[in-house]
């Protein structure tokens, strides 16, 4: 009875390869957060309501990493099982993908295949369309209701400055092109379209997916916004920092 107490006791705990292996997992999830966070790369991926998500899931994932840690030996370790392993591998991989290739937004390729503002089921405000600066999301949510049209038709002639993408389809003239920008309100898998037509464009000057500066006189149409930017009204910017838009 005393020598299986003692034996039970003291028996030597070796690092069990399941547990190690699911320490790095966590481990490399904590990592991808903190890197997030440090770089400013979830800009490409949540919104301004959602980027608390971030620090947060950081913190929690580096305290089950030693949380894990402090359990990842045992008197019998556990053998990693070729299945097992393959999940962990795949597990990790959306990580090194993310920290390994640069970061990309979504483009013009994609534009025509996500839905506009209008059709998203935001609604508008109609007094804030009607005060202050226009943005591009106040143009889009304008066209969600027959308030918010009214509001923006009252500003037609008014000078704004927008930025985004050039986007351009078969049948856009030469001479135009549609600023685009992304609005998400969660992350990207919602994001919505938010668009203008800018004419009086030098032909040729811009291409797809190329970041620009409008500067020009609005003019709405019914469910079309127009934006005149004339001469010297375009110029080439950088991506912004945070690319998409938040409502």
């Amino acid at each position: 009875m005393s020598d299986t107490r003692n034996g039970s006791a003291g028996a030597e705990l070796r690092w069990s390869p399941v547990r190690v292996a699911g320490t790095v997992v966590l481990g490399a999830w904590a990592g991808l957060f903190w890197f997030l966070l440090a770089s400013g790369r979830d800009a490409f991926y949540l919104s301004t309501r959602t980027e608390w998500v971030v620090p947060v899931a950081a913190v929690l994932l580096t305290l089950a990493t030693f949380g894990r840690l402090a359990s990842a030996r045992a008197a019998q370790p556990e053998p990693l099982r070729s299945r097992e392993l393959g999940v962990m591998i795949a597990m990790v991989v959306p990580v090194l993908l993310i920290t390994i290739l640069p970061p990309a937004t979504l483009g013009s390729f994609s534009a025509g295949k996500r839905s506009a503002v209008a059709g998203a089921g935001f609604s508008a405000s109609a007094g804030d369309i009607a005060t202050g600066d226009l943005t591009l999301v106040d143009v889009a949510t304008a066209q969600t209701t027959p308030e918010g049209e009214r509001a923006l038709a009252k500003r037609a002639g008014e000078q704004v400055d927008f930025i985004g993408f050039v986007t351009r389809y078969a049948d856009t003239p030469a001479d135009e092109f549609l600023l685009t920008r992304y609005v998400v309100s969660c992350c990207v898998a919602d994001a919505t379209v938010a668009q203008v037509r800018v004419v009086n464009v030098t032909p040729g000057a811009f291409e797809d997916n190329e970041w620009v500066e409008v500067t020009g006189t609005i003019y709405p149409i019914g469910r079309e916004v127009i934006v005149n930017a004339g001469a010297g009204g375009i110029v080439e910017v950088e991506r912004p920092e945070r690319p998409y838009l938040s409502f």
